[in-house]
């Protein structure tokens, strides 16, 4: 009977470890009303599937592709409707990242390399946090740590197939994160440039970069048909059946992508939205406190990873990605002094420049959100696992600096193992009602219905999600973010004419100070407020002003 090689007992090991991590007690995380309502509502109708329509009449859909979404809705369709389901497809995918970086990290600097890397990233309290969450960042790490392993593949190989894969695994995390997934795109693109010229034998130099080039120019080709094909694929619907984009500025898919999850994001232009209704303001502030996320993450600043609190603490990824970017700058110099074979000179290059990359945006980046981060992950571990490996093959005095560099990880693991306890979840509260009084306004609404198509119309679109995981009723939506029209007086006025609605529920006021990018200030919004009659007591809230009964609706 053949024996199974330590190292891969010891992967094993690992990769169960970081199974653990992410799958004990999975359902018991917060769920992220927002996305889960575009689950609830893709599973409805091929149309709402493919689209990544918010809610179920498919007026709307979420701000990015809904490529992660697709594995969502096949898990609760599988395995039915709950915390865990909604979550498996991200844990799976942080778990299975674990291997897959060992494979990518080994094969150009060994077996311990790779072990110590795949443990920095099972470890990794930021990811063990992202991976039990239903958000999509966790699906994407793992696609880019796919294009690692397979750029490294082309590198040794000088196979162009393998390039080409990288690139489409590549164009697939955008299709998870959009721009995102970019901050994995210089230092792949130096890999493979500096790998590729390695395996070249001409001694035309001319031709070889001129090969070398010609393989990168395929590798982009397919890069941008792959990361484009569902963008492109929704013009080819007729614009009256696609849905609105929320974050959008005119309904396009491509303005979301790349204005609203692109250069806003970097320059904090957009404010954040779904900010909680009145009845659900005092549940939120209480989720917060709970999950750690009381204090704003810390401005952009240098040291802004190695804050000591906040929603992104040093414990959670800063120490690591440190001792990372000190090893990986030792690693980088040697590698200038052509002290590394060509594999491991490329491979650590390009490693290394991923790495700064995502520290650099991240400390400068205007808006942050911890899941952020995902995209720089695999970098951070891979650097530590790299620079573990050199220094174990130093000379001998240096070489005992391996051990306790890899000790170290003991304290990303006891974070993750608190969070874990504390069920912290990276899931934002947008759409977040207050559960009874969700209730209190669910049975409300269903009593009072008489047979209207809409549930209601919603003063903000992204306030009512969990009220949409709920009940799955279409919702006819008045504004999007900054309080954009969506639906006009007119329109509002001949649906409630046809009996197609009958409720309003409105987020917010619209007071003296209130600016005007305030969905409670829209023109509907005031139409409702001075038409409609205030329900908010009869259906059980604590505040007036939130539900409205429209003219002609029976009490």
């Amino acid at each position: 009977m053949p024996t199974i090689p330590l190292r891969l007992l010891v992967l094993a090991l690992i990769t169960a470890g970081a199974a653990a991590l992410r799958l004990v007690d999975l359902g018991a995380v917060r769920l992220d009303p927002f996305y889960d309502a575009a689950v609830r509502s893709m599973g409805l109708s091929w149309h709402n599937f493919f689209f990544g329509a918010y809610e179920p009449g498919g007026s709307v859909s979420i701000d990015k592709p809904p490529i992660d979404l697709w594995l969502q809705v096949g898990s609760v369709k599988l395995l039915g409707w709950g915390s865990a389901s909604l979550k498996l497809p991200e844990a799976l995918a942080g778990t299975v990242s674990v291997p897959l970086l060992y494979a990518a990290i080994k094969r150009p600097f060994g077996a311990l390399a790779g072990l110590v890397a795949a443990l920095a990233l099972a470890v990794l309290p930021i990811e063990v946090i992202t991976a039990r969450s239903d958000t999509m960042d966790a699906v994407m790490m793992m696609l880019l740590v796919v294009a690692l392993l397979m750029v490294v593949l082309a590198s040794d190989t000088g196979r162009t197939i393998w390039l080409l894969a990288g690139a489409a695994a590549l164009g697939l995390a955008f299709n998870v994160k959009l721009l995102e997934s970019l901050v994995a795109l210089p230092g792949l693109f130096v890999l493979a440039y500096l790998g590729l010229s390695r395996t070249r034998r001409e001694s035309d130099a001319s031709s070889m970069r001129l090969r070398t080039l010609s393989q990168l120019a395929a590798a982009a080709a397919v890069y941008v048909i792959v990361a484009l094909s569902w963008l492109g694929a929704t013009l080819l619907v007729p614009a009256h059946e696609r849905p609105y984009a929320i974050g959008s500025t005119n309904g396009s898919a491509w303005n979301a992508a790349f204005i609203f999850n692109g250069t806003e994001r970097l320059t904090g232009k957009t404010a954040e939205v779904g900010q909680p209704t009145a009845v659900a303001a005092h549940s939120a502030r209480a989720s917060r406190r709970s999950t750690g996320q009381s204090e704003p993450i810390t401005p952009p600043s240098p040291t802004r990873l190695l804050a000591r609190s906040g929603q992104l603490p040093a414990r959670w990824l800063g120490w690591e990605a440190l001792v990372a970017l000190l090893l990986g700058t030792a690693v980088a110099i040697s590698a200038a002094r052509g002290r590394l074979a060509s594999l491991q000179r490329a491979t650590a290059i390009g490693v290394f420049l991923w790495l700064l990359t995502g520290i650099a945006l991240f400390s400068a980046m205007a808006r942050l959100h911890p899941r952020y981060v995902e995209s720089f992950t695999p970098a951070v571990a891979g650097m530590f696992g790299i620079g573990v490996a050199w220094v174990a093959g130093a000379p001998s005095r240096t070489r005992l600096l391996a051990v306790p560099l890899t000790a170290l990880l003991a304290i990303p693991l006891v974070a993750s193992v608190e969070a874990i306890g504390a069920r912290t979840s990276d899931a934002g509260l947008v759409g977040a009602l207050n559960a009874e009084e969700q209730r209190s306004i669910s049975l409300y609404l269903r009593s009072h219905q008489q047979g209207a198509r809409y549930e209601l119309a919603a003063g903000a679109a992204t306030n009512i999600a969990s009220l949409i995981v709920q009940d799955g009723r279409p919702v006819v939506m008045l504004t999007t973010y900054n309080g954009l029209p969506l639906t006009s007086v007119a329109q509002l006025r001949l649906l409630v004419s046809q009996g197609a609605v009958r409720y309003a529920l409105l987020s917010s006021t619209c007071g003296p100070r209130a600016p005007r990018t305030d969905a409670g200030c829209a023109p509907v919004a005031r139409w409702v407020r001075a038409h409609g009659t205030d329900v908010s007591r009869q259906a059980g809230l604590r505040v007036n002003g939130v539900l409205w009964r429209l003219p002609g609706a029976v009490a």
